[in-house]
């Protein structure tokens, strides 16, 4: 990394990962053909996509998008286990979806994969008719299904570690024979991102309603296949931001939707509060850095930008406390103890609580960054690399998970 004299470039950042994953899987359900326009091309999705022609779902690439022959809720039994490396959101999402073949499937993962909790999906999904398990009993994948049918009717559903085991059964729930009801106990982390299932499901025919995001009910039906424009990926662009922040430059991205569903959209507000300028525009947005002060700040709804806002806060004047992110540990590492240890490899401040993160700005100087193979401590620290000497990332390749492009981006700022 080095660092930038000066910084005032315009951007467009790849499509949505949250939304190109939810976009998969229901095309490959739906009656008829979707076309997808601007869809994320990662590793992440290629697995997604992998695991969905197992299933049997068919996709063509075309000048026009990823053409997608939908199965109408009919998938097929694959012939072994369904291998998903490290993306967890195939692994959740298909868990449900895998249970319209009627028979048995196996959904494995990477060996980080095998450490990250799935029970609290499994439990909900048995007093629906589908009889999953964990492979090893311990909670984790590989997960077995073992076959049944997606009956239906009403479960519960512990929403405290992952609002994706939620999405998960909402996905698949317009396939199941009679309506699905899911109430979920404790308090739902991510709330965006069910926001975020939610509209898709809505805008390719589904039926979905909650009561104060406690209750939630899907009727039978199926979706429609239709032309279908993922938008820009808030996440991506908030590495961007994050740049304008701390070198104090100007950065604006490009088709993005600033009044999108994304919960990472929330970091603009955080920005704002911490002393930068953000404007928007039909399909943009634009943050100017400022003089940076701590923030107090609960990122409940937007977990994935907590690290990119852990190195602005290096930054910063002041203290920044950073709560409602408890589940972070189950991600692709330990996210609180790694931003703790790198953190403090760059000469700040970090202390980790039973919910919180707190930083204490100062002065950040060179260091060699682990990244424990997480696509986000890469790209987040590459961002004080803007402006520190000496910042070296290790495993950078890691940012394929969800932006390949990233390190070429970085090399056009100035």
């Amino acid at each position: 990394m080095r660092p930038l004299s000066r910084l005032n470039v315009e951007i467009t950042v790849p499509g949505s990962k949250s939304y190109t994953a939810r976009a998969l899987v229901i095309g490959a359900l739906a009656c008829r053909e979707t076309l997808l326009k601007n869809h994320l091309r990662s590793a992440d999705t290629a697995h997604m996509l992998q695991g969905l022609e197992a299933l049997g779902a068919k996709f063509l690439e075309t000048p026009q998008g990823l053409l997608i022959r939908g199965m109408g809720g009919k998938l097929f039994v694959p012939t072994e286990p369904i291998s998903l490396g490290g993306a967890g959101t195939a692994v959740r999402f298909l868990t449900t979806a895998a249970s319209l073949c009627g028979r048995r499937v196996v959904i494995d993962g990477s060996q980080r994969m095998r450490e990250r909790p799935i029970q609290d999906l499994l439990d909900a999904l048995r007093p629906l008719g589908i009889v999953a398990r964990s492979l090893n009993r311990n909670g984790c994948p590989p997960v077995v299904i073992e076959g049944g049918q997606f009956e239906g009717g009403k479960t519960k559903l512990r929403g405290s570690k992952s609002s994706q085991f939620l999405s998960s059964i909402l996905l698949a729930s317009p396939y199941a024979r009679e309506g699905v009801e899911v109430e979920v106990t404790e308090s739902l982390v991510s709330q965006s991102y069910v926001d975020l299932t939610m509209a898709i499901m809505r805008d390719f025919g589904a039926q979905v309603t909650h009561e104060n995001y406690r209750i939630f009910r899907v009727l039978p039906g199926s979706y429609l296949g239709r032309e279908y424009m993922i938008e820009g990926d808030f996440s991506s662009a908030s590495y961007f931001f994050a740049a304008a922040a701390v070198t104090g430059g100007r950065v604006r991205v490009r088709g993005i939707n600033p009044c999108t569903k994304q919960g990472d959209r929330g970091l603009l507000d955080v920005l704002e509060a911490m002393g930068c300028r953000v404007s928007y525009g039909d399909s943009s947005v634009e943050v100017t850095g400022g003089s940076l002060r701590g923030v107090d700040v609960d990122m409940k709804t937007m977990p994935d930008s907590v690290q990119t806002l852990a190195v602005v806060a290096a930054f910063a004047e002041g203290t920044t406390h950073v709560s409602g992110i408890e589940h972070l540990q189950y991600k692709e590492t330990d996210r609180l103890a790694s931003l703790k240890q790198e953190l403090e490899k760059l000469g700040i401040q970090a202390t980790v609580g039973d919910n919180c993160l707190t930083v204490r700005g100062g002065r950040p100087h060179g260091a060699e960054i682990e990244t424990y193979m997480d696509h986000r401590m890469a790209m987040a620290f590459a961002v004080a690399g803007l402006r520190v000497p000496e910042i070296v990332i290790r495993d950078s390749e890691c940012v394929n998970k969800s932006f390949p492009a990233f390190w070429a981006l970085l090399e056009e700022l100035e």
